[in-house]
This record gives structure tokens, sequence and C-alpha cells, in this order.
């Protein structure tokens, strides 16, 4: 997962430095990341993150992004601080923050700014999938630079491998075609020592849906020790069997922005490879994580549709809502497991990633309860630590229907469908467009219907199952029309 789960406060500082000053600009350079000291802060000031770059604007100029964790008055205590240093401050929550505009003269407007929707009430969220192309780079953490305490800080050739994947992912568009990358020797070792590793577990504890696509990715997307598939083929792999798609990011994204991704069967995925000297070991996801801790199970129909059920919940949340939900994708999608045989089976991509983790979850050590949305939401989700808790449902099929009654609680004044057709979302809000989607969803019934008679004409035996649903289905066609909106229509 690229999505993040804390709560900051971005802070945009627009800096007329000169010469002296402590940003370091790369000789020959004329837009990068660069770093420069901390302020001197009073306690209880957190700042997670510092990013800066020289803007476009003009050259003796630089634009630095602070994320900071502390409370309003402390917020308050900070910008006084800083304030007679910058030329000017802009402060919003993360998740609006751009961290790449065409110019900073002005701090850039939220994206709930830059659209018109005719229904009024409704806050933003991407209504085409094309939108996704205005926030799939807001990346919180990481992004091309590094913190102090991510193992390849210090490591100049690695960083600099980065910027590389980072522009990749900053410049790509919907519609284009995922640019394939030439990896590095050193990083098709690491990702064979990760896979290696982790192919020998997954034999006694992935589940079964996860290890039925394991062939054809080796197949057809060149899941191999000495070569890492490529973004472009596996989505290309996906598609085809789900109709889900890959797309390049750069780092961490919110929760918002990566769930929002989900409702429209979009899965932000990074290209760069963890750094070689800790290869069991990534404070971030990167493709190791993603591609193969995620990818096998985004290709199972019904997990495909249990993510994006997710997805489809998330838009318009509120804040409150919005973390329920991610807590909820992070114990099941990221670490969630199963019963199968009477026994305990992983599917949760981050246990599928990692081996230190996914040998304490099956083991006697770990804690596991019984999934139940009302719990997990009160869980703390771990990042540095393994998890205080892990959580198991029967099948995905359960997992997808708690989901869905937890979904009901969620305060909206409207509902949300994604068509498929269009690749847009629809927003339920008034009795027109519920008439549309009843007269798609009785065409398709009809078919259904169709089929059960077919098949119990050709077999010739009675199955109560059929005839029940066949009934069911028929009660449904007679008596469900544009005027008549049962709430027990499926």
């Amino acid at each position: 997962m690229s999505g993040s789960g804390k709560g900051l406060i971005g802070i945009w500082l627009y800096w007329n430095q000169p010469d002296d000053a402590g940003v370091h600009q790369p000789e020959g350079k004329s837009t990068t990341t660069t770093t420069f000291s901390k302020p001197p802060l009073e306690k209880g000031i957190n700042i997670l993150h510092m990013e800066s770059r020289q803007t476009p604007r003009k050259e003796s100029f630089a634009d630095i992004l602070l994320e900071v964790d502390c409370e309003s008055d402390k917020m308050q205590e900070m910008l006084a601080a800083i304030k007679d240093k910058v030329t000017s401050v802009d402060t919003r929550p993360v998740n609006m923050v751009t961290q790449q505009s065409s110019s900073f003269d002005t701090p850039a407007s939220s994206i709930s700014e830059s659209f018109d929707f005719e229904e009024k009430e409704v806050p933003w969220f991407p209504r085409k999938i094309s939108d996704l192309d205005h926030s799939s780079n807001e990346v919180l953490l990481y992004s091309n630079d590094l913190d102090v305490d991510h193992p390849g800080f210090k490591d100049e050739a690695y960083r600099k491998r980065r910027m590389y994947f980072g522009e990749l992912a900053m410049n790509y568009r919907h519609g284009q075609t995922i640019p394939k990358v030439k990896y590095t020797k050193e990083e098709v070792k690491t990702w064979g020592t990760v896979l290696r590793a982790l192919k020998e577990l997954y034999k006694e504890h992935a589940c079964k849906e996860f290890l039925e696509n394991w062939p054809a990715l080796e197949k057809y997307c060149g899941y191999r020790e000495d070569n890492i598939p490529q973004l472009h083929d596996v989505s290309k792999y996906l598609k085809r069997k789900t109709g889900f798609n890959l797309r390049p990011v750069a780092g961490y994204l919110s929760p918002r922005n990566f769930l929002a991704g989900l409702a429209f069967r979009v899965f932000y995925c990074t290209q760069y490879v963890r750094h070689p000297s800790e290869p069991f070991y990534t404070p971030e996801p990167d493709c190791c994580h993603e591609l193969l801790g995620h990818v096998p199970l985004l290709a199972n129909p019904s997990f495909a549709q249990f993510s994006q059920e997710i997805g489809l919940a998330s838009l318009g949340a509120s804040e409150d809502e919005l973390q329920k939900l991610a807590t909820l994708y992070f114990f099941t999608v990221e670490f969630g497991l199963c019963h199968e045989g009477g026994s305990r089976k992983v599917y949760g991509a981050g246990l599928l990633s990692c081996v230190s983790e996914l040998e304490h979850a099956v083991s006697q050590k770990a804690l596991v309860r019984p999934f139940d949305p009302r719990d997990v939401t009160k869980m703390t989700c771990q990042v540095t630590t393994f998890q205080d808790a892990y959580f198991f449902t029967k099948t995905f099929e359960e997992a997808k229907e708690k989901l869905r009654e937890f979904t009901l609680t969620i305060q909206r004044p409207f509902a949300v469908r994604y068509n498929a057709y269009t690749q847009s979302i629809d927003v339920l809000t008034d009795s027109n467009k519920i008439n549309s989607i009843i007269s798609e969803l009785k065409g398709d019934l009809y078919i259904v219907k169709n089929a059960i008679n077919k098949i119990n004409q050709e077999q010739q035996e009675d199955n109560c199952n059929l005839d029940t649903l066949a009934l069911a289905l028929e009660d449904h066609l007679t008596t469900i029309t544009p005027t008549n909106c049962s709430p027990n229509f499926p």
C-alpha cells in the first residue's frame, strides 16, 4: 500500500534565499530536491518530513515543504518562529498539499477549488479516472528525498536512482504507457534475494487464491529471481484478469488519495527497489512489496472487488470515517489472515512481502482475532514493529459482507457507483440516476435468469438452488420498476 495513516499539516514556505543560505543547489541542475537545516522550535513540535526544491519561478527562490505534527497553539509558535525567515507561508491539511505545481507565485489551490460539480453539496473527489492525475503526485513521505533514518539516506547513488524513479512517476499521466525501466544488477539481486526467501514461505502459508495466480505471473509477467517485472506488463495482465490497472507513484500517498484510486480499480505502485543493505526491511512500499505482496491477489476477481469497494466507500467520507476505512484496509488487504482447510493462511500483502512478520503472524506468538470492523477500527497501525493483533475471516466474501455492513454507517448524503463503461463515478443523488442504474441491472438480471433456465434444461435435473434463485430473479424483474425502487433490490 502506498498510503500513509498519519494526520499531518503541510506548510509551504516561499523563501527568497541569499547566496549563503542553507539550501544547497547542485551545479548544473535547474530543478532538484535539496536539504536545509531545521529551524529552532519549541518542545511539542514534531517535524516529520522536510523537502525543498528550487522554484521554477526564479533561480534565487526555494520552495520548502514541512510536514508537522503538533497542537494548534504550537503551530502558531512555529509559524512565528519562521515567518521572519521566509517570503510567505501557506498551511493546509497535508492531503490538500500539491507538491508539483506549474507556478509557486501563489500557493496551489486545493483540488476541490479547481472543479465545478453539478452536485454542489458533494465534497471533492475524483469523478473521472483522469482526475487521478491531480492527486497522484501528492506524495507525503520519501518521494525523491529520503529521511535521515532511511537505509539509503547516505548513499548518493541510491538517492540519484530514487530521483530518477520519482521523475518517472511524477511525469506519468492517465492513458500513457507506463515507462519500462532498465534495472541495475544490484536492484535485480535485491529483488531475487527477497523473492527466493518468500517463495519458500508461500508454499506453506499463502492462501490458495494467492498461489493460483503465481504460475501465470511467472509465464506472462516475468516473475523470476533474475528479472524484475515491468509495471506495464503486470498492468496489462491485471487488466485482462480483473480490470485493475497499475499506476506509477513516487512514494506514500495520503489514505484519501490512495483509496480513491482503488475506486477506479487503479492500484498505485512504485518502481524503485529497497536499499540493498537491508533486503528484508523497507520503511516504505517498494516494488518488492507491491509486485510480490499485492499483485497476485489483485488478479483474483473476488479480492479485486473487495479492494474496489473499500475505495468507493472512501469517496466523500469525513476524515474520521476515512481513517476508519484506512485502518480496515490496513488490517485486511495489508495484514489479513484467513482459515483454509483447518489451518491459518495469509492474504495480507504486508505479510506476504515481509519474511520476519509473515513467520511471526502464523506463529503461536501472534494474537489473532476474528475480523469485526468495530474492533478493527480501534486498532493502531504499526509501521516499524509487528502488529499488536491480526484479524481473520473464513473467506474474502465474509470480509466483503462485513465491510458492506460497516459502510452503511458512513454518513454521506449520497451513494456512489463506478461506471466501468465511462471509467467515472456516478454520484447517486436523485431518482433519475437511480432509475438509470435499475434499467441496466434489470438487463443483467434477465441474462442471469436466462442462463439459469438453460443450465436446468441441459442438465435435466432438479436443482433447488438454481430454481430458488430463478424465482427470486423473476420476482425482482416483475416488481422492480423505475417508479418502484424496493429497498430489497440486490
